[in-house]
């Protein structure tokens, strides 16, 4: 991709007070998700009530930003013109260290992107703001992923 992702004209994502923790950390360069204070659980995505418990005793916590690959599509038919000039990217659902399942943006990388590859947040400016993207874990000839 030779796309410079800030100058994308794309829509931004909808805040409302709920999601605001989670947008402002992505401004910062973090990955936050909430974690039940009953049952442990992390959360994602916002949400006002435990989907396993059911407590309302959610809090925010700073997420590892490590994950893995489940599945991933290459966009070649933005569903919004604005990511047009970006085509064709990426776009794949990482399953959290934490356990939480997210679609995100998966920047390119030097390998081919396997299901099951190991995944790092990597903060990226795309369409004027700072989103939570991945990227792949890339190893050297003598390191293995654990």
């Amino acid at each position: 991709m030779s796309i410079d992702l800030n100058t994308l004209k794309t829509p931004g994502p909808t805040i409302t007070a709920l999601t605001k923790p989670f947008w402002d950390a992505a401004a910062e360069g973090r990955l936050t998700i909430q974690r039940c204070k009953d049952c442990s659980t992390a959360v994602f995505y916002p949400r006002p009530i435990c989907p396993y418990c059911w407590s309302k005793r959610l809090a925010w916590h700073d997420a590892s930003g490590k994950g893995r690959l489940k599945s991933f599509s290459e966009v070649h038919k933005p569903g919004n013109p604005g990511w047009l000039p970006a085509a064709p990217y990426v776009v794949g659902l990482v399953e959290l260290a934490e356990g939480p399942t997210m679609l995100s943006f998966i920047l390119p990388g030097t390998r081919s992107l396997q299901v099951g590859a190991m995944l790092r947040l990597a903060p990226t400016a795309i369409g004027g703001r700072v989103l939570p993207a991945f990227k792949q874990v890339e190893f050297g000839p003598e390191e293995k992923p654990k």
